[in-house]
């Protein structure tokens, strides 16, 4: 059997192809799905932030890693499912209505899946009311909402109003980000959480759920 250590390098380096490969050898080696998830694939994908974070990584690796990390996790996940394992939380991420624009939203998904957590990516044009439904299933939910437009970025503020409307705010914590946002719109709009990269993303999920 391929030593699972192997799975930290592969995502680090973006090699999707032999994340895979550890990942199906472990699995028949009878290794723990979480632990796989817990020892090697979070941390890497935590580095892979960190690197970003440092300027030694950039948008390129990220995606090849977030990749990699996908290759892994679609192999993982059912077998974590079978085991009732509890992700770190769940996300309902998507571009609010009028914004075409996924490429930042797709890395903050595929950052969040690699942290732990459990993604509900709602696409692109998202109107208000298919939030708030999503929302609906399950309490505790994280609502990320992304816009890259100055033109589209007001949608976020009624996105947070139809959550409050449908009496859902108290439970749902919403997090913002793309080019044209700022901590200082997040404030304006009543958002909770803010962030202007990827890796920052999960940081900023992490300490939502925790509160």
């Amino acid at each position: 059997m391929a030593d699972p250590a192997g799975l930290y390098d592969a995502i680090l380096t973006g090699n999707a192809k032999q994340a895979a490969e550890v990942t199906t050898e472990a699995l028949a080696a009878n290794v723990d799905p979480s632990e796989l998830l817990n020892k090697y694939m979070i941390p890497a994908m935590d580095e892979v932030g960190r690197r970003f974070e440092c300027n030694e990584y950039f948008v390129p690796e990220l995606l090849i890693a977030a990749r990699a990390m996908k290759a892994s996790l679609e192999l993982l996940t059912p077998k974590m499912a079978e085991a009732g394992t509890e992700s770190a939380g769940r996300v309902v991420i998507g571009t609010v209505k009028g914004d075409l624009h996924d490429i930042g939203k797709n890395l903050v998904a595929s950052m969040l899946e690699g942290g732990g957590f459990e993604v509900i990516d709602l696409g692109v044009d998202v109107p208000a009311e298919k939030f708030v439904d999503a929302v609906k299933e399950k309490d505790g939910t994280i609502l990320a909402l992304s816009a890259l437009l100055t033109t589209t970025m007001t949608m976020m503020k009624t996105v947070i109003e139809a959550i409050e409307a449908a009496g859902l705010r108290q439970k749902t914590k919403v997090m913002i980000g793309g080019a044209p946002i700022t901590q200082e719109y997040a404030n304006e709009i009543g958002a909770d959480g803010y962030s202007d990269n990827a890796s920052a993303a999960v940081a900023v999920a992490r300490k939502l759920t925790s509160k």
